[in-house]
């Protein structure tokens, strides 16, 4: 897949293999991953969970050890073993915005220690007045009240909590922003006024996205481009507008039958898909990452590939 575009591939994985031992047991929770980050972008990972999209993005922040492949940051390999220099500066300029916004902050420590913790550890301020100013701004950025830095955690609602996650990155001043279903744990309400908040810093600060989450109806929202992942493989990767339009894997197209219609006449008459992979007739030829049309990927056979050309 091309990294061309909006500004070339900040981020590269490469054929990523993820495995967990279990006993006796080895368990593949991501196989044969591969796709491009460009510069600018929104990318989106959806799934169902366990289908290893939060694991891809751990591997990226290198929680997780890839198994085999490899991960490039600005072109140079992050994945495996790397020098001091690289991990730190990787630790910097990729930040993550976590799941749960209560479980994801130090209770015990007050929101002015939490926006500032990666200022410490990195050092990234010359003087007390120096790192409250980008505290100040940071929280500033999210549509918080400076003088919220001397509360704690429990003080604060999950919208505004996980407002201050996204102030814990920021202050680092990152590239590359990995969000773990950041809207997920949070009020209907509250996420599409957390949406339109990245949108908007992303814009303000060129910021690029690796977007995680299980519910393509949300992401068609924050998303230039959208990889839909099954059992820890990619099945389809497309524009989101694309995707959308004319889904082509059978697996998509159920996690897209899935979502509800605000109507309630047409949810009523909707017919639901159930995607079972012994629909798929592999015993002649295994299925590869295919193009379908132009920045158009799918996971297929030859011959199903050929008649989803047809169809387009």
């Amino acid at each position: 897949m091309s990294g061309e575009g909006k500004g070339g591939a900040i981020l590269s994985v490469h054929d990523l293999r993820v495995d967990f031992r279990s006993g006796r047991k080895t368990v593949s929770a991501v196989r044969g991953v591969s796709f491009d980050l460009r510069r600018g972008e929104t990318f989106s990972l959806v799934g169902e969970s366990g289908s290893g999209k939060t694991t891809i993005g751990r591997a990226i922040m290198r929680i997780h050890a890839p198994s085999a492949g490899e991960i490039l940051y600005e072109g140079t390999r992050v994945s495996g073993r790397i020098g001091a220099a690289r991990e730190r500066l990787l630790r910097q300029q990729v930040q993550m915005i976590f799941q749960d916004p209560l479980a994801s902050l130090n209770e015990r420590a007050k929101i002015d220690y939490i926006v500032s913790e990666g200022l410490y550890n990195f050092r990234l301020f010359r003087d007390e007045a120096e790192r409250r100013a980008k505290v100040e701004k940071a929280l500033l950025e999210v549509g918080l009240l400076p003088e919220f830095a001397s509360r704690f955690p429990h003080e604060f609602s999950g919208g505004q909590r996980q407002r201050i996650g996204i102030a814990r990155a920021l202050v680092m001043e990152p590239s590359l922003l990995i969000a773990d279903e950041p809207i997920s744990a949070l009020d209907v309400s509250i996420r599409a006024q957390v949406i339109n908040l990245l949108n908007r810093l992303k814009r303000e600060k060129n910021l690029t996205y690796l977007f995680i989450a299980h519910d393509l109806s949300v992401v068609r929202f924050i998303s230039d481009r959208i990889a839909v992942i099954y059992r820890g493989r990619l099945v389809e990767l497309a524009p989101a507008e694309r995707l959308f339009e004319r889904p082509l894997h059978p697996y998509t197209r159920a996690l897209l039958a899935a979502v509800p219609e605000p109507d309630p006449g047409l949810e009523a008459g909707k017919r639901h898909l159930a995607y079972d992979p012994a629909m798929h007739d592999y015993g002649r030829e295994e299925p590869a990452w295919r193009e379908v049309e132009a920045e158009h990927f799918v996971l297929a056979s030859g011959a199903e590939a050929a008649a989803w050309r047809g169809r387009l």
